[in-house]
């Protein structure tokens, strides 16, 4: 007998689930979860947080609505009953192309703790209709597309709230759409995004070219459009303005709506900004709260109460700075307001450094978001104390009270539940499933660690993981990879901090070694998925350093037995939820003290991979709780590195005229075999980026990382017993890294919401 949402499944598609085609079961699943998400909507007493960020990464939508909703399984089931596959109609699902990276995985995370917490709390942002870009990875090199993704229907709904938005003297009208939020077991928030109805995305010619001066027509076309030129930098601008200024204009009116007189904005609302992409919220608050009479001291202090900004970076240059003169064009409004802060925060200190508007007329979004804001948090415990002891201690000094940590999590929901769920139904079957919503429950498998049966069959769960990433990936790319080799995966953004170039050289001086005749103990498959803005060239020249070195191993005999490189071609949330499952070793070999945090190093964790890292972002803080026989670590010190980049002595020529495995595989990049299976331009532009800069430090950390490679790939081989014991506990130790936990802390010492 049908149930009562197998009921209305049915009567939705209009026809029984098994005559039912799956483009009808996949729409009618779509209206079922939206019914059932409105259903859980509660109304707010107290003060609501609006999260606002360029990004957010939500990733497919269908069985993560599900899951928190509680109807997975029995769909699940009734779908199979009448012959039907949920996996099949999952992938009728566009990926939203709302955000690129860990900053926008992150943002999703959190909605969903929101949530999850019963917290009041909405998202804001921009309702991109196309992605970063869609990766081809043909011919060896990164060619990037248009990743177009929306649709007649959706997940984010159509409405006719429109709020105008002058830019550069024109009007514009940011039209609402709003995207259902569901928490696992709990409330349904809401993720708000703007558009602009007049968006023509057939004015985007080869590759990712469009005309960045037609703002009315690709205002919101791409996230993050290439910022190369100052047409790419000023749309930047008209973005985010867009963003905040719509999202300001959102936030006052649902304030006044339950009783908010302007002057008491910070009792309703809590607006957290998320890096400095939102900044400008700051001085629009000010300027539309003049509007409503609220002078400009008092607004000053309403905004300071209200907002809360969060660094997530410790490089400078990611550290956004306007020229005056690009801001007085696009918005004029604003610059009387930034220039009145300026001369505010100028009576608060004598250091030049902490000016908003340098001699240099460049605007610093982070100095106006410390200056006027209640809370500065970064996201790791390494990366607070950094910001504080060195790229931000100037503002330590003047507002020591500001400063706070929040370690960034991860939601178990997706991130196990979904992606793993044999794993998860192990784990439910050992300990219970009280780890869904406290994840802290985790720690109960501790009994669990010298139990064989029970490391036996996280093992095998670990195979079978591995074997449909295999199944995966030559279904996706033709790919054939062996399942039984050792998977060390490194998927982030591609950037020379993180240091996919470590990776790369290590990979030669493997081959070399196996052509010396030195044989390692294990297969080893080395996985990676990544992008490169399209003007970062050294980044991209890193992508066909790696292609082509895959292809030198394939062509060889010998070498091919024991390694293997797969490039994940269009790295996304759907490749990742395959990837991250199958991982043995998880590469987060960033230079230390440049990671923030990271999450990725969490969600391999939570999935059994062990890490192989530096004390770098939240690495620090995984070792701390699993131990160092449990974490293979290496490399340099974040204190040595910042003493180096201080004196400004490396130079890595040195490096490189002196250590014989340094230069070997350096100058493999540009030998015959690299060059007949790619560019030599490419190849020699990579080696001469290396040897005459190497900013990142790859060299100092080389052969530390070959040791330690080495090592894990050692124990990996002689005894899976320790390695799966190794695996158990880090998942064990995987609870503090959940996104419930950040979102408590935030909501305890900087929101109090509710």
């Amino acid at each position: 007998m049908n149930t009562p949402v197998e009921a209305r499944l049915t009567q939705l598609c209009g026809k029984s689930l098994r005559e039912a085609s799956n483009g009808e079961l996949y729409q009618a699943l779509l209206k079922l979860t939206q019914e059932c998400s409105e259903k859980k909507v509660a109304p707010v007493k107290g003060r609501k947080l609006y999260y606002i960020s360029a990004e957010f990464l939500i990733g497919k939508l269908l069985s993560n609505n599900l899951i928190n909703l509680g109807l997975y399984d029995e769909i699940r089931g009734a779908l199979s009953a009448a012959g039907k596959d949920l996996a099949e109609l999952e992938e009728l699902e566009n990926e939203p192309s709302l955000g690129n990276g860990g900053l926008g995985r992150l943002a999703a995370c959190f909605l969903d703790s929101l949530a999850t917490l019963d917290l009041p709390g909405d998202g804001i942002g921009l309702r991109y209709h196309c992605g970063l870009f869609r990766q081809d990875l043909k011919d060896g090199f990164q060619k990037e597309h248009p990743d177009m993704w929306l649709t007649d229907t959706g997940w984010a709904q159509r409405t006719d709230t429109v709020y105008p938005v002058v830019l550069a003297g024109k009007t514009y009208n940011a039209r609402l759409y709003r995207l259902a939020v569901t928490g696992y077991n709990g409330r349904t928030n809401t993720l708000n995004l703007f558009d602009l109805d007049t968006i023509d995305e057939s004015i985007i010619g080869q590759g990712i070219d469009f005309d960045k001066t037609d703002i009315e027509k690709n205002l919101t076309l791409f996230l993050y459009p290439d910022d190369s030129d100052r047409a790419g930098k000023l749309l930047r601008v008209y973005q985010q303005y867009l963003m905040v200024s719509a999202g300001a204009q959102l936030i006052l009116a649902e304030c006044v709506a339950r009783g908010c007189k302007y002057d008491d904005l910070a009792k309703y609302a809590a607006i957290q900004i998320n890096d400095t992409h939102p900044s400008m919220v700051i001085p629009e608050l000010i300027r539309l709260l003049g509007e409503h009479g609220v002078d400009f001291d008092k607004a000053v202090e309403i905004v300071t109460e209200t907002c809360a900004y969060t660094n997530h970076t410790i490089l400078a240059e990611a550290l956004e700075k306007w020229p005056r003169g690009d801001l007085a064009l696009i918005v004029p409004q604003l610059m009387p307001i930034i220039e009145k802060l300026d001369r505010l925060a100028r009576t608060r200190t004598q250091d030049s450094s902490t000016y908003i508007i340098d001699d240099a007329g460049l605007v610093h979004m982070a100095s106006m978001d410390i200056h006027f804001t209640h809370s500065t948090n970064g996201v790791a415990a390494l990366h607070t104390q950094i910001l504080k002891d060195s790229e931000l201690s100037n503002f330590y000094r003047l507002y020591p009270e500001k400063f706070n940590n929040k370690t960034n999590g991860i939601t178990f929901r997706r991130w196990l539940l979904e992606c793993n769920p044999a794993l998860a139904s192990q784990i439910e079957s050992l300990i219970g499933g009280g780890f869904k919503k406290d994840a802290r429950e985790l720690g109960k498998l501790m009994d669990y660690v010298d139990n064989d049966a029970v490391l036996a069959k996280f093992s095998s769960i670990k195979r079978d993981n591995k074997r449909a990433l295999a199944d995966w990936l030559y279904l996706k790319q033709g790919v054939r990879i062996n399942p039984d080799a050792m998977f060390s995966i490194q998927s982030k953004r591609l950037h020379e901090y993180k240091r996919q170039q470590l990776n790369l050289l290590f990979l030669i001086h493997q081959y070399l070694e196996i052509k010396s005749g030195h044989l390692p103990s294990v297969p080893l498959v080395s996985i990676f998925g990544a992008k490169a803005a399209p003007a970062y060239t050294t980044a991209k020249d890193i992508i066909h350093a790696l292609i082509a070195l895959s292809k030198v191993i394939a062509a060889d005999a010998q070498a091919s037995k024991w390694m293997q490189i797969v490039f994940v071609e269009n790295y996304n949330v759907t490749a990742a939820e395959k990837v991250i499952p199958a991982c043995d070793l998880s590469e987060q070999i960033s230079l230390a003290s440049k990671e923030a945090s990271g999450t990725g190093n969490m969600k391999f964790m939570l999935n059994g991979a062990v890490t192989l890292g530096t004390m770098d972002g939240a690495n620090v803080e995984i070792a701390e709780r699993v131990g160092e026989k449990n974490i293979y670590i290496f490399g340099q010190s974040s204190g040595q590195v910042i003493a180096s980049y201080a004196r400004g002595t490396y130079r890595a020529r040195d490096w490189y005229d002196s250590d014989f495995n340094i230069r070997r595989a350096v100058d493999f990049l540009t030998g015959e075999e690299m060059r007949s299976a790619g560019s030599g331009e490419s190849l020699g532009r990579l080696r001469a980026q290396l040897i005459d800069s190497d900013w990142f430090q790859t060299f100092p950390d080389f052969n530390a990382y070959v040791v330690r490679k080495t090592q894990a790939m050692q124990d990996y081989a002689a005894d899976p017993v320790h390695w799966a014991r190794m695996s158990l506990i880090n998942v064990a130790k995987a609870g503090f890294f959940s996104s419930d936990r950040t979102i408590e802390e935030y909501n305890r010492d900087i929101w109090h919401l509710g």
